[in-house]
This record gives C-alpha cells, sequence and structure tokens, in this order.
C-alpha cells in the first residue's frame, strides 16, 4: 500500500490546498457573471459545471459548489469560493483556509 501521487489524485478530481474566497461582480471565465451569494468557486483545469465538495480542515465545514470559473493563480491555492460557499465553511473573517475538495459529478 503506497502514497497516491499529487499528479494521480488531482486527475482524479480530488486535492487539498489552499482556499480563498472572491466577491466580485464581472463575468466569469465561463461567461456567467459572478454572483457572490450563489455557492460557485474557480478551479484551474476542472469542466465548467462540475460540481465539488470542498471541506475546510481545520473545522471540517463542508459546502457543494459549482465550478464557473478560472483560477486561483496564487502559488499554493487550489480553488477561489464564492463568499456564500466561504461563508458556509466558516472562512470569510479569515479569508483563507487549508481544504479539500472532492469532484461528486462531472
Amino acid at each position: 500500500m503506497g502514497l497516491i501521487p499529487a499528479s494521480e489524485t488531482q486527475a482524479a478530481g480530488a486535492g487539498c490546498g489552499g482556499a480563498s474566497w472572491y466577491a466580485l461582480t464581472s463575468k466569469t471565465a465561463s461567461g456567467e457573471r459572478m454572483n457572490p451569494s450563489r455557492l460557485t468557486a474557480a478551479h484551474r483545469s476542472l469542466k465548467f459545471g462540475t460540481k465539488v465538495q470542498v471541506t475546510n480542515k481545520r473545522n471540517g465545514k463542508s459546502v457543494v459548489v459549482r465550478i464557473n470559473d478560472r483560477g486561483p493563480f496564487i502559488r499554493g491555492r487550489v480553488i477561489d469560493l464564492s463568499k456564500a460557499a466561504a461563508s458556509q465553511i466558516g472562512m470569510v473573517r479569515s479569508g483563507t483556509a487549508s481544504v479539500c475538495y472532492q469532484v461528486i459529478n462531472s
């Protein structure tokens, strides 16, 4: 029994790393307007429309988001959440959190 290389984990639609949140109202990379009150997120490579469960490692709270944008583009971060999603996992005040994510459909 060995560890799964990070590249395989990412390819399978799961990973861990940093998360941040944003509340812009500009258009997303998918063409829809960003709505901070919806449960959406940005990921560098997952297909638009993919649903992902994101869990805050510090408090165990989870949220399901839909990928509708690209990012984050900051080293060490794996996902950017809408303000509503960040609120549900208790990371609005801190601005960032250590999370794990898992694709639940694509």
